[in-house]
């Protein structure tokens, strides 16, 4: 996912081989039906389970944040028809759901659903369809409203006539003033963790894997592109059809409509952006094709036929979006000196760990998030050198202690209980960059040759497949466990799992880049050395954050002008470079920045950086401030951005 949180504490002060398959081809798919414990018949927090001892763990493989009763049924493929209406901001139409009846019971078949206005219901077997009865439940606060649905026993398909809220939590409208071009619309959806449900109904579990096709009815001067085969030569008729031959989890499932345009970059890469913006976009992300080459000389091949990015307004809530063979991609990246593009080889690195070997709960995102900020940096290695790879792996690090030190306990494992709360909590720095600190620590014991050959086994072994982090652990055991038994203990790799904090002696990543800053800073903050003496014309990004992110709580005003002056901080073009210096500025009350800090939580909308910032304005007691600048920019934020940030600013009862 998102890797919206693979420089946190950047936020708060200081991310044997099996061949490809093309779009004819059935991709190879797990052995058995079920590659995770089926999911009991109502395993959502807010049915019988709920009443289950808390100091209970939670059941391996059980989903607790789905209604849909997987052990009595499989959706296996989705037919999407809907029509994108901007005017009431709605999607409208039809999604027809084939399924396998996994018993004898009658049962109704339970799906997931959020804000759906349900029409009719029909369900039937071989194209003979007629209408069904349906309820739908007691809704949750968290998970939505379950739909119930009686079917004839023979019945193989179900079709659901509905339309979505205007306010629904997984999409966003945006007028045209929101977009770089300003004259045309954009929508785009975010489906991860539990909002597909919100767009379409169907089992919003990750454990479930679907192939889908889809027709998109759009404004004829619009562009529609989804999680899918995107074709940039399709005709601009206002009709969008798409397919997905390979089976994916609900989260994956992506679409975006707007003033889109299609750039190149390599044989299996392209970048769909606004016009303004495409040809800044291709020019920063030209070492894709780069990226995916080396991933796949080390991890085995990627299976996804194509890799495209699509970058979206800057409303969108996350750095990126791992939707399969189409990125999201917030232009907040676009730094203009590849400084940011860590962001891309995350994405990418998602193909491998989490979109073909998948979490089967929010529980275990550790092994989604973890082995791909792994992979990440090794990915940022193979291309841009062993600096550049010490220095993201060190702020990782340095990520990673600012979470601990600011979570409770339960919140710092890997294995996380999740139970009766908001899924969206799970995203930390804990499973990303604990996770990879956790892989890290087996390459060096067993050496990075033999890791390697591990996780291109693993990504062979549960290809397609939704595991959970006991299916993990068992296959640790047969394979690294069993082969290096002096180098490797069950009880660390458990305590690493399964407990709070880090195990003592894990490794601590270090950059050399980094120990010529420290000295330089505080020379500077003893008074011995101006800041426009300080040598900064070889700082990278990654430098820049670092000087800035060791400061102290509290500079003088005399300090805080001399730096702005020294290096026009305030008016910084590189958008993580601003965040930093705004946090201090919030911090210290230095008012030449506040309006620059008011235009930078208005038109951004990555929560990465509005999380902390407004949270920053509280702290600092200027809580009206921040409802103030909130309440201006809100009608341009993504919900679930709304949701996140109502809550520092009114509290956690705000709606």
């Amino acid at each position: 996912m998102p890797s919206r949180f693979i420089r946190t504490s950047l936020l708060i002060g200081a991310t044997a081989l099996v061949v490809a398959c093309s779009p004819s081809e059935e991709p190879q798919k797990p052995d058995s039906e079920a590659a995770v414990p089926a999911v009991s018949d109502a395993p959502a927090a807010t049915e019988d389970k709920a009443s289950e001892a808390m100091s209970d763990q939670p059941e391996s493989g059980v989903d607790y944040h789905s209604f849909a009763n997987t052990g009595d049924f499989r959706v296996k493929h989705v037919d999407l028809d809907l029509t994108v209406d901007f005017d009431r901001k709605v999607l409208e139409g039809e999604a027809k759901l084939q399924i396998k009846r996994l018993t004898d019971k009658k049962k109704p078949l339970v799906l997931d659903t959020r804000g759906l206005e349900i029409e009719s219901v029909e369900a039937g077997h071989g194209g003979q369809m007629q209408p069904v009865k349906f309820t739908m439940g007691e809704t949750d606060p968290n998970l939505g409203t379950p739909l119930k649905i009686q079917l004839p026993k023979s019945a193989t398909a179900v079709s659901i006539r509905y339309r979505t809220s205007p306010d629904a939590s997984g999409v966003q409208w945006l007028e045209p003033q929101q977009t770089a071009g300003g004259e045309h619309p954009f929508l785009f959806t975010q489906a991860q963790a539990i909002h597909a449900r919100s767009f379409v109904p169907l089992q919003d579990t990750p454990q479930v894997r679907i192939t889908y096709n889809a027709t998109i009815r759009t404004p004829k001067e619009l562009r529609a592109v989804m999680s899918a085969d995107n074709d940039p030569e399709a005709e601009m008729d206002g009709v969008f059809d798409f397919s997905m031959p390979q089976p994916v989890p609900s989260y994956l499932l992506a679409l975006a409509v707007g003033d889109l345009e299609f750039k190149p970059m390599g044989e299996r890469t392209g970048v769909y952006a606004e016009p303004e913006l495409l040809d800044a976009a291709a020019a920063e992300f030209e070492d894709t094709e780069s990226m995916l080459e080396a991933t796949e000389e080390v991890y085995g091949p990627y299976r996804w036929d194509r890799y495209d990015l699509l970058i979206l307004p800057p409303s969108f809530p996350f750095g990126g979006m791992e939707n399969p063979r189409l990125s999201f991609i917030t232009p907040t990246v676009i730094a203009g000196d590849k400084s940011l593009v860590a962001l891309i080889a995350h994405e990418l690195a998602h193909s491998w760990s989490g979109n073909l070997v998948t979490n089967a709960s929010w529980r275990d995102l550790w092994l989604n998030e973890g082995f791909t900020t792994y992979l990440t940096n090794r990915i940022m290695q193979n291309i841009y050198g062993d600096e550049r790879y010490r220095m993201e792996m060190a702020l990782g690090y340095d990520d990673l202690q600012a979470d601990l030190a600011d979570r409770p306990d339960g919140d710092e494992i890997m294995a996380i209980d999740l139970r009766g709360r908001d899924p969206d909590e799970v995203f930390s720095n804990i499973p990303y960059e604990k996770g990879s600190l956790f892989l890290y620590e087996l390459e060096q014991k067993v050496g990075r040759e033999n890791f390697d050959k591990f996780l291109l086994d693993y990504f062979n072994n549960f290809a397609f497949q939704s595991i959970t982090t006991e299916d993990f652990e068992n296959y640790l055991e047969k394979t690294l466990l069993a082969e290096y038994p002096d180098e490797l203990d069950a009880e660390r790799i458990r305590q690493w799992i399964h407990e709070p904090g880090i195990p003592e002696g894990a490794p601590v990543p270090t950059s050399d880049a980094f120990t010529k800053i420290d000295p330089v800073r505080e020379q500077w903050l003893k008074g011995e050395i101006a800041a426009a003496d300080i040598d900064t014309s070889d700082w990278t990004f990654h430098q820049w954050k670092y000087f800035l992110d060791g400061m102290p709580e509290k500079l003088s005003e005399e300090q805080l002008q001399e730096l702005d002056s020294a290096f026009n901080l305030t008016e910084s073009k590189n958008n993580e470079i601003a965040f930093s210096w705004l946090m201090i500025a919030v911090r210290n009350d230095y008012q030449p920045a506040f309006e620059r800090l008011e235009n930078f939580l208005t038109e951004i909308g990555r929560n990465k950086f509005l999380r902390p910032l407004y949270r920053n304005l509280v702290e600092s007691g200027k809580q009206e401030m921040a409802a103030q600048i909130f309440e201006q920019a809100k009608a341009g934020y993504h919900p679930l951005t709304v949701k996140v940030n109502s809550r520092i600013i009114y509290g956690e009862n705000a709606q």
